[in-house]
């Protein structure tokens, strides 16, 4: 690579550039194969078959990671996308819904992507088992969402996780407790893929094992990885042969992702006599959402532009809120006889995402990464809907669980609304210093959580503790110094007011 790199640097003589660098891949596409086999012969058994087929999808992504030559979009080419090609989720809304609900119910599939750990958030374990609402975790509330309508309308929509090789034994432990549940749950693994050396872009793996020095050499190749994945299962056909025409992929850890009949209902009906294979979810971009992945028109196609594809010199201009209005909330329905279709036909295209990490020993490596919405170019009469922001409600940070665990919200049936006693439908902007950014410390911090139904913003900073039944109003911004304490009194009621360090309270 690094004579590639010099000999890029100095020139070489035209004619025989291309063939030079045709060369270099095709060594470098020659060692890693080599490389492959080396680690496959570390393995025995049906991990060697899972791993086999593992490293043939890795292999496919590792041949176009050679091929790909600068931004893998024109600028110049990129179009808004045609009026009809998003809708708006109001005009489906004011579709009347059929008696026969239930019928499209039992074609449905819900899929949630559970392949992350709770990390983030300073908690082991899959992100998916930490307790969010009134003790309920996110699969608790995913369980009971699909339960109520399998109860409800008398149906059979089964639950399917894809997890990671990082979430599967906990989960499936987990999965013991809703035996007696209303759903069916289905489990697969995404792919296990080597991390590369960044220098010799080969594996830096020396057997298929995880423990000891090979703990973090391996990793889950994002989410994209869910159409390859899903197939190899067998899950795929299985759910095919039981009826099942389409699935509703969202994050696990996105609380507004529940199933929308009226988009259920667009999508199976068919809308203009064209059979949609794809719809994405998308909402309006806010300021805070400036980095997420947006649709455009681009060769005639409905694609996912994110921003890691966009060359430096319009980064600023994806960002607008004014040019690039809506961006994707990963919420998906997706035909399964289509997946099928290109998977059988080697025709799924996403864009690679190149990702760099540094290892515990400060080793620098790159881990090959898709994204499932890049795949929407892919399928026949796809569609966006632009949803309500309500259908968007990631808990990433400790300050989104805030949100989510506060009176803004009434829990039913595990989906959560936003209370109607709040005059505003947006969620206030809420940011917790780093005193709060482990769900343990932040449990410690707040004896109840406080009531947030007026406030439109909260910024707290340093060493603050909340008393029972503290009232935040308006703008709160509370900023305890270095070495300073805060301790907001039981019954405390904030309202447009800045808390500094000696505890003067003063109007803002």
């Amino acid at each position: 690579l690094t004579v590639l790199i010099w000999c890029l640097s100095k020139g070489v003589p035209n004619g025989g550039m291309a063939q030079f660098q045709e060369e270099m891949r095709q060594q470098l596409e020659t060692s890693m194969h080599a490389e492959l086999e080396k680690l496959l012969d570390t393995a025995t058994g049906v991990d060697k078959e899972v791993s086999k087929k593992d490293f043939d999808g890795f292999k496919k992504l590792f041949h176009r990671f050679l091929q790909v030559k600068g931004p893998s979009v024109d600028w110049p080419k990129i179009h808004r996308p045609p009026e009809d090609s998003i809708q708006p989720y109001d005009k489906i809304a004011a579709l009347p819904l059929p008696d026969s609900l239930a019928d499209s119910l039992n074609k449905l599939v819900v899929v949630k992507l559970n392949g992350g750990l709770g990390t983030s958030m300073g908690c082991k374990g899959p992100k998916s088992l930490i307790s969010v609402r009134n003790e309920n975790t996110f699969l608790d509330l995913t369980v009971q969402q699909i339960e109520h309508l399998n109860k409800k309308y008398n149906t059979d929509v089964p639950l399917v996780l894809m997890n990671s090789f990082n979430t599967d034994e906990d989960t499936k432990k987990i999965l013991q407790k809703y035996t007696h549940h209303r759903v069916k749950i289905h489990t697969f693994n995404q792919s296990r893929y080597p991390r590369i050396n960044k220098e010799s872009l080969l594996p830096v793996a020396t057997d298929i094992g995880m423990m000891g020095e090979n703990a973090d050499v391996w990793y889950p190749p994002g989410h994209g990885d869910i159409y390859a994945s899903f197939y190899n299962s067998g899950l795929l056909d299985q759910l095919i042969t039981e009826g099942k025409e389409y699935i509703f992929v969202s994050n696990i850890d996105n609380l507004g992702a529940t199933v929308d009949l009226n988009i259920l209902h667009h999508l199976v009906s068919q809308p203009n006599g064209k059979r949609c294979e794809f719809i994405m979810e998308v909402t309006d971009k806010t300021r805070a959402d400036v980095k997420g992945g947006t649709l455009i028109q681009y060769d005639n196609k409905l694609r996912l532009l994110e921003i890691a594809q966009v060359p430096k010199a319009h980064v600023d201009e994806f960002k607008s809120v004014t040019k690039f209005k809506i961006f994707n909330t990963n919420n998906l329905w997706i035909s399964l006889g289509a997946i099928k279709r290109l998977q059988e036909q080697n025709a799924m295209d996403m864009e690679i995402i190149v990702n760099p990490k540094t290892l515990d020993g400060g080793q620098n490596v790159i881990q090959l990464e898709t994204a499932v919405g890049a795949a929407i170019k892919s399928f026949d009469n796809a569609l966006g809907i632009n949803v309500p922001r309500s259908r968007f409600l990631p808990v990433k940070t400790v300050s989104d669980l805030l949100l989510v665990m506060s009176n803004l919200y009434s829990l039913e049936a595990g989906s959560l609304t936003m209370s109607q006693k709040r005059e505003f439908p947006t969620t206030p902007h809420v940011k917790l210093g780093s005193s709060f950014t482990k769900v343990q410390e932040y449990q410690t911090r707040f004896e109840s959580i406080p009531d947030m139904l007026e406030l439109d913003h909260l910024t707290v900073s340093g060493d603050v503790t909340f008393g029972k039944q503290v009232s935040l109003k308006g703008t709160v911004i509370i900023i305890a110094n270095h070495g300073d304490r805060i301790d907001i009194p039981a019954g405390t009621i904030l309202e447009n007011k800045i808390v500094s360090g000696n505890l003067r309270i003063l109007d803002h």
